[in-house]
């Protein structure tokens, strides 16, 4: 019997080791504050969806707003990228896989600090997705191969051709810049503790976060280890169920390459191996880890396209709901009846999800939003 949930037993505390070391030492905010044109993204309150879903609030970080790139993936390339250039100014392009916002970002970013960047981009990489890359000035190359392979393949041109390559997922030797990523990564959730600060009786009792290699679901976790240790926030990983890194990770107990296909619409998060430094934060502080099909997703853009009550619309992409939709798919399904007694999911509940991206892929969400009329 296929196994879609992993109950783990944190122990709260985070290892000491390189990436720890590098986000305990970074200050993310105070820099993304200097840009020009920062502006915290919008936390959003949905009563009505809570209502609807038997749950005391539900909040939501919209990410669409971040710098105009429709994505939460530039907080931490350009605060790699800035790290990066004070140690080696003469870096003259910047390197890197993805399955689209993270090469849109490293793209962004280099513009930025006037350096060129190269972008390679797995076979599945619709033209929408690579337009969009080519438009912040990379040069843009299909690989044929999938997201684990085209990492292979970008650390090998970069080594080639004298380039950086800034790679948010870290392996043995490659650490520290998919470190510093992360670092940019908790921005977000430093804006969120500020939002929810102001609300009453609005502490997150459950924190949902999606996760292709973890480097997101990773920073979140340690964001909240350290400003709240075992009092923090429950904490679910939601995956894909044809791309289950964390979760197969999980079930074998060390770092594990997921066994499914690696073809899901939540492009974002096909990644098929967990990184080194996020796995060992996920362990530490990760309740639940549970892998989703695509039909929740789909489900989780219409429902918040077309909002209950006087809730605000909100444009979230396919991957950018997969927090929501593993919520979704956990209160439906009865195999996961267990889960919501260990996240003790009641009518009082306060439950925060982020949005890590917009609309992306134009097409892809207007087949999804008009499926639903």
């Amino acid at each position: 019997m296929e196994t879609t949930f992993y109950i783990n037993n944190p122990d709260n505390k985070l290892v000491d080791n390189k990436t720890t070391k590098i986000l305990n030492n970074s200050d993310a905010l105070s820099f993304h504050s200097s840009l020009k044109n920062y502006k915290p993204t919008p936390l959003i309150h949905l009563p009505y969806l809570a209502k609807k879903h038997g749950v005391g609030n539900i909040y939501l970080k919209d990410e669409s707003f971040r710098f105009g790139l429709n994505s939460f993936k530039c907080l931490g390339s350009v605060y790699a990228i800035s790290q990066i250039l004070k140690d080696n100014p003469k870096i003259k392009a910047f390197c890197t896989a993805t399955d689209g916002n993270h090469g849109r970002a490293v793209a962004w970013s280099a513009k930025l600090f006037n350096k060129e960047s190269v972008v390679i981009v797995p076979k599945y990489t619709t033209d929408q997705r690579i337009k969009t890359i080519e438009n912040e000035g990379a040069e843009v190359e299909k690989f044929n191969g999938n997201y684990d392979e085209a990492c292979a393949y970008a650390e090998q041109i970069s080594n080639n051709n004298g380039w950086q390559l800034v790679q948010d997922m870290a392996w043995n030797g490659y650490e520290e810049i998919p470190a510093k990523i992360m670092a940019g990564y908790t921005t977000l959730f430093k804006e969120i503790e500020k939002d929810l600060d102001s609300l009453p009786d609005s502490k997150a009792d459950i924190v949902f976060l999606q996760a292709g290699v973890g480097s997101f679901a990773g920073s979140g976790i340690y964001h909240y280890l350290t400003r709240y240790g075992k009092n923090r926030p429950k904490t679910v990983i939601v995956e894909p169920t044809e791309a289950d890194a964390v979760l197969s990770s999980f079930i074998k107990g060390k770092v594990t390459t997921s066994k499914g296909r690696c073809q899901t619409i939540m492009v974002g998060l096909n990644c098929g191996t967990p990184s080194i430094g996020a796995w060992n934060i996920l362990k530490s502080g990760a309740d639940v880890a549970v892998k989703i099909n695509d039909e929740y997703a789909r489900a989780a853009v219409r429902e918040l396209y077309y909002p209950n009550g006087t809730d605000k619309r909100i444009v979230s992409g396919e991957s950018g709901v997969a927090g929501l939709a593993g919520f979704f798919a956990i209160m439906k399904e009865e195999k996961f009846k267990i889960l919501r007694e260990k996240l003790n999911i009641t009518k009082n509940t306060n439950i925060l999800f982020i949005s890590t991206e917009g609309a992306t892929d134009i097409n892809v969400f207007n087949e999804i939003i008009n499926s639903a009329k």
